[in-house]
């Protein structure tokens, strides 16, 4: 195969990767606690025909080199935690997170997912949930009767019930932090898990060792710029162009070789 067309090869591999992610973000423009994701490349290996600091002759030596690339590759998505902006809803089981943290979710496997969707639900039993029905690691089981509910800003969960006008502390939400939340896994409905390159969660109390705070009443939204996308779609569609345009090019190039041979 033609060295240039490999070349344009990968760039349009590559480019398949950059506009899916682009999608994916904007088909998330909406989602509560959603995380953008970029695309990251690197080039591949080089053909090296002259080496950098190689005899040219007996006394002189190639000052550069005759090195071709041979394309690119996408090496990772990586998913960007920056916060999202604080939407108020005034629902008292919508809670927000300001600043670094995850709510551990129970998994019905028994293993822990986490999370930065703050809109929780109460099960048919009266226990905290997600939308999809997973209980949170902390807990939270609320009595019958019970006619608010109040989140602290450090996770203090108090309830009162039957209009008492003393609320009961019923429980405490703490956040998972990583030291690297780059590496964690994402498996759909607003989860992720841990893996090897997250490293081991770190439970805090909100508000305590770097955490952020929580916020009774509001959703964080997602991080996605629909503007920040859209110039990144416009910018991946013409360099789709360009090697598509260079694969046309190399088969004029052979088409006009063979007709001369």
């Amino acid at each position: 195969m033609n060295n240039a067309l490999w070349v344009a090869k990968t760039g349009l591999d590559a480019l398949q990767h950059q506009m899916t992610s682009i999608t994916n973000n904007l088909a998330n423009v909406n989602t509560v606690g959603f995380k953008k994701a970029r695309a990251n490349f690197q080039d591949l290996l080089y053909q090296n025909v002259t080496q950098p600091g190689g005899q040219s002759t007996e006394d002189t030596k190639f000052s550069t080199g005759l090195m071709e690339g041979t394309g690119v590759k996408t090496v990772s998505t990586q998913k960007l935690f920056t916060q999202g902006p604080i939407q108020q809803t005034d629902s008292q089981f919508d809670v927000a997170i300001q600043g670094r943290g995850f709510i551990e979710v129970q998994m019905p496997d028994g293993t822990s997912a986490y999370t930065r969707d703050g809109q929780l639900h109460l099960s048919e039993s009266g226990e905290l949930v997600t939308a999809k029905g997973f209980k949170l690691a902390a807990g939270i089981s609320l009595e019958q009767g019970t006619t608010s509910l109040t989140i602290g800003s450090d996770g203090v969960v108090s309830a009162t019930v039957n209009n008492s006008a003393t609320p009961t502390e019923v429980g405490s939400l703490q956040l998972a932090d990583f030291i690297n939340p780059a590496g964690l896994q994402p498996i759909g409905d607003n989860l992720f898990i841990e893996t090897v390159s997250s490293g081991a969660p770190q439970q805090s109390a909100p508000g305590t060792n770097g955490l952020g705070t929580l916020q009774q009443g509001s959703l964080e939204g997602s991080n996605v710029s629909v503007v920040e996308e859209m110039v990144n779609m416009i910018e991946t569609q013409r360099a789709y162009e360009m090697n598509s345009k260079a694969v046309s090019t190399v088969d004029n190039m052979l088409q006009y070789t063979t007709q001369t041979l």
